[in-house]
């Protein structure tokens, strides 16, 4: 690849990155109520979570893990959502438990939460398809993440989603 190709990927990598920020934060949620975590990991962040979903590779005996971390060390953005621990006060029962109040004595997560979550990611993802960037929606990025703590202790559930933008799609062909 020429270096001058080369500045145009990384540019156009980073700013669909941001894109996909913006499309998970304004993606609908539950009550209108925004409790989502949006960043892009920095290149040390990165590297700190490659070398975690190694740790959690040979810890819990997950060979994925570190595929993942094989796939994502050519990434030049990783888009990370998540999603913090709160009740929304509905009283549903769809989180398993028979009230909110009950749930928020656990370390369950409300059903919306989640929802939202994939609300948020679908919305990313579709920017990243609008630009034929090739991504991969990754829990055991976001597994890392959060045993890091690098998105702070109210987050409870996170996926990462790798970009890029080569000849080949690298999260396809995944063995």
């Amino acid at each position: 690849m020429s270096t001058k190709y080369e500045n145009i990927r990384k540019a156009a990598l980073k700013d669909v990155a941001k894109f996909m920020c913006v499309a998970a934060r304004t993606a609908p949620k539950t009550r209108g109520q925004d409790h989502l975590i949006v960043i892009i990991l920095t290149k040390t962040e990165k590297q700190k979570v490659i070398t975690q979903m190694k740790k959690i590779a040979k810890r819990d005996n997950r060979p994925s893990c570190k595929r993942d971390a094989i796939n994502i060390e050519n990434s030049d953005n990783i888009v990370i959502i998540a999603t913090k621990k709160v009740t929304l006060g509905l009283n549903c029962g769809f989180c398993g438990y028979t009230s909110c109040q009950a749930l928020s004595k656990t370390k369950g997560i409300c059903a919306y939460n989640s929802m939202d979550l994939g609300i948020a990611l679908g919305s990313a993802v579709s920017i990243a398809a609008k630009f034929h960037v090739d991504n991969r929606l990754m829990f055991s990025v976001g597994k890392a993440v959060l045993e890091l703590d690098i998105l702070g202790k109210k987050a409870v559930q996170a996926i990462g989603i790798p970009l890029s933008a080569t000849g080949k799609n690298p999260f396809f062909d995944r063995g």
